[in-house]
């Protein structure tokens, strides 16, 4: 079974992702802020991170290269309600961005696509 750690400081995100990757047959690693999502990047198997971008402390542009200093090769798609950030080069490391919605089609395709 594959594992995807979600990074969301919004709880009903958090809630969405996990209900709706397990039913795709995924086990799912949850947590509210990027210091506790590296700290699971460390001790877990993981085959995928879904990170936010907009989280307190410690971004999700903060974390990504950390990130994939520790996993190199693991992949990471940024989960974010803003667009503008798609055009950061600071995002260009991720494997994938999509714009939250209520519509997980994409994120889920993308999911597919890299594990």
């Amino acid at each position: 079974m594959k594992t995807i750690l979600v990074a969301d400081d919004e709880e009903a995100i958090r809630t969405l992702l996990e209900e709706e990757l397990k039913e795709e047959g995924y086990r799912v690693i949850t947590v509210s802020d990027a210091r506790d999502a590296l700290k699971v990047v460390e001790t877990e198997h993981l085959d995928l991170v879904i990170l936010d971008i907009r989280m307190p402390g410690m971004d999700g542009l903060e974390a990504l290269p950390r990130i994939l200093g520790m996993k190199e090769g693991l992949p990471v798609i940024l989960n974010t309600a803003y667009s503008q950030y798609k055009e950061s080069f600071m995002s260009w490391a991720a494997d994938a961005y999509v714009v939250k919605s209520s519509d997980l089609t994409e994120l889920k395709q993308k999911i597919k696509e890299l594990i």
